[in-house]
Formats: structure tokens, sequence, C-alpha cells
């Protein structure tokens, strides 16, 4: 079977550049729009699309993404919905890496094994699980290993030489870093901390290295895109549906793609592979 996300980090060292990964709220502003947001974001120029599972309690998520699961929940959206939506993207979509990001209790309310049987079938690439620590994923990792999905890990700053390889034991696709110690959508990280970050983890682990957190702007993506292989962005683009959705613009989606067009050409253009991007293992750049 193609491992979506080896071929599109691949593809994107191949052309010098950082992979765009594209974050979203699933059901946001409304679980009938989601089809065409996801959309939006292919057309924009995103390489992996990242969709969130909305909860009622996102602890690590600001008030842009808190907002955006709000939404999504007051409009009826739920994870059996969200999982039936990742099946009609992975048709449309055959070749666009697709991650559920979310927290996991609602991961275990519908099941482990369920969930993953139901990830892969639907064509999911991976999963996040924000709030499930190395200690406790031995109900969830094997469940996903089984079907053949990958379980993206996150390193923080405070993620020290003790803690990191216990954070990559049964990690795949890519290894996420937080770039700052908080929420989405707060604080940028200086551009030293986050080339220091990146190499630091490269020394650990072959693993592509995605960073997100605290990148909202173009030249924040193409900063960040000068030195990891993934840029991730979300909380601009869950706040451009938030007030695209308040003002009633009559086309969202396309809102939502001209943003990403703009995000996506920063991280084309910021050169990243004279600045030492490495291909994911197994593949030449």
């Amino acid at each position: 079977m193609t491992d979506r996300l080896a071929s599109a980090f691949g593809r994107a060292a191949a052309e010098a550049r950082a992979a765009l990964i594209a974050f979203v709220c699933g059901g946001d502003p409304t679980p009938e729009l989601t089809p065409a947001v996801l959309d939006a974001l292919v057309a924009g120029g995103a390489d992996i699309v990242e969709l969130g599972i909305p909860f009622s309690d996102p602890m690590a998520d600001g008030p842009v993404i808190q907002a955006g699961n709000l939404r999504a929940l007051s409009a009826g959206t739920t994870l059996a919905r969200l999982l039936s939506e990742a099946g009609a993207f992975r048709a449309r979509h055959p070749h666009v890496p697709l991650v559920l990001m979310g927290y996991l209790n609602p991961v275990l309310a519908m099941g482990a094994g369920a969930f993953a049987a139901r990830a892969a079938e639907a064509g999911v690439d991976g999963v996040i699980v924000v709030d499930m620590p190395p200690e406790e994923s031995d109900e969830l990792l094997p469940q996903l290993a089984a079907a053949g999905l990958h379980l993206v890990r996150l390193a923080a700053p405070t993620t020290d030489a003790a803690r990191l390889p216990r954070i990559l034991e049964g990690a795949s696709g890519f290894l996420y870093h937080v770039a700052v110690a908080g929420v989405t959508g707060g604080k940028s990280a200086p551009e030293a901390e986050i080339a220091s970050a990146v190499a630091r983890l490269r020394r650990a682990t072959s693993l592509p290295v995605a960073v997100g957190f605290g990148v909202k702007t173009p030249e924040q993506a193409a900063m960040v895109a000068a030195h990891a292989d993934g840029v991730v962005v979300g909380s601009a683009i869950v706040e451009a549906i938030g007030e695209a959705h308040a003002k009633g613009a009559n086309d969202l989606p396309g809102e939502v793609a001209a943003l990403v067009r703009r995000l996506a050409a920063a991280v084309r253009s910021a050169r990243a592979g004279a600045c030492g991007l490495r291909p994911p293992e197994g593949q030449a750049a």
C-alpha cells in the first residue's frame, strides 16, 4: 500500500521545499460545508490535510480553535460523521494525505479498535492524539498499527534528551514539533529556536520533522519552511473560516483557498532545500 505521507514529504523534499500541512476543525462551520472546505485546502496547495476531531474541551488549543470546535459541535458534528466525510475526501483526493487530530476522549468513546478500523476504511493516513502521552497509548497504539495507521507524536520545547526516545517509540509518519509552550494560535517562536529544535530532533529520528503552533502568517510559514520538513498552519485558517461564517460570506471555501494559496506560495518560495531539508528515509531528494 502506498504511504501517502512519505510520498508527500518526498515530493516536497525533491522540490527543495517543506510540505504545507493545513489544519481545520472538522464540521466547522457546519458538517455540510466540510467537504468544500477540505477541497479548498487542496485547491490552495496544501500537501497534507489535518482534520480536527471536534471536542468540547480542547485544552491544547487557544480561543480561535476552541471557537471552531464549538461551532462544529453546535452544528451537530460527530466523530462518526467526520469519518464518513474522511471517506468521501479520500474518494475525491486519492493521493492527498489525511491526518486526524484530536483528543483521546472521543476516540475511546467510539472504542479504540472501532475507531482504528473505521479510520483505516475511510482512507485516513495517520492520527495525532494531543493528550495521549506514550505511557497511556497501550490501548490505541496497537489498534492503529494493526490498521496500518501512523501515530504522529508531538515533541515540545520542554522535551529533553531523556524524554525524546520515549516520545519516538511507536511514532511514525512524521514528528510534530510544537514550537512554543502553550496553546495554539499564541506567540511565535524565534527562528533561532526553531532551527535549533529541528536540528536536535533530526539527530534523534529519521522521521520528517514538521513544526506548528504559532505559525500564522505567510512570512512565519516561510521562516519555518527554511528549516523544517513540514509547516503546520491551523489557527489562521480556522480564524478565516470563523470570520467568513460570521459575515455570511457567499464563498467561504474560496476565501479559505485564497489564504492557503498565500501560505503555500510562501512555503514554496522559502527554498528550504538550500537550508538543509532532509528527505524522508529511503527517498532521494
